[in-house]
């Protein structure tokens, strides 16, 4: 879990998201040159990427790091199936 003054910069970091999603749609309610809204969408999906990175983070350095101290062999499982889950997704988003 994020605590403390990590959640707080990664609630901000995902609030200025909102303001970046907020600007792509009035760009595409303006009629706004594709090209100009193709580069917000790129650095909207950049700034998610870093958001899934330090929730990734956490979760290891947390929930998984827990399972493998003091869980049994059933909840070091079900973490390593959640990572793989999450890596999937991952890297099948790689390829856009």
């Amino acid at each position: 879990m994020i605590e403390g003054d990590e959640k707080k910069k990664l609630m901000n970091r995902i609030r200025r998201i909102e303001g970046q999603l907020g600007g792509i749609q009035r760009m595409v309610e303006e009629n706004t040159y594709c090209v100009d809204v193709l580069l917000q969408v790129a650095a909207v999906q950049g700034a998610l990427d870093k958001v899934g990175e330090k929730l990734l983070s956490a979760h290891i350095n947390s929930c998984v790091w827990a399972a493998f101290q003091e869980g049994n062999h059933e909840d070091r499982e079900k973490k390593i199936g959640e990572l793989l889950t999450i890596f999937s997704r991952y890297a099948k988003r790689g390829g856009r």
